[in-house]
């Protein structure tokens, strides 16, 4: 089993920036691929960005250039920076694990308003 908890959502106006952490405990040893996804009211769960063990990233076009996925193995955890945000980026952001099955976070919420 894997346990992932989420934590950084908040309320921020457009333009600034804020960090999400995805603290993975368990048998984190099998975890292979992590990643961040989000949802946003009446729409589907989509990719945001992934990272393997070996640390390639993969990003979706949207966050290209705004948000970097990154992990610091010694601590477990698995952190998305995300600079110039934009009201379209306001969604439950969700982490993912994948471990010879999915295991999902409980979600962190990010507004992003005036």
């Amino acid at each position: 089993q894997v346990q992932l908890v989420e934590s950084g959502g908040g309320l921020v106006q457009p333009g600034g920036s804020l960090r999400l952490s995805c603290a993975a405990s368990g048998s984190i040893f099998r975890i292979y691929a992590m990643g961040w996804y989000r949802q946003a009211p009446g729409k589907q769960r989509e990719l945001v960005a992934t990272i393997t063990n070996s640390g390639s990233t993969n990003y979706a076009d949207s966050v290209k250039g705004r948000f970097t996925i990154s992990r610091d193995n010694a601590k477990n955890t698995v952190y998305l920076q995300m600079n110039s945000l934009k009201p379209e980026d306001t969604a439950v952001y969700y982490c993912k694990g994948v471990a010879g099955q999915v295991y999902w976070g409980q979600g962190t919420q990010v507004t992003v308003s005036s």
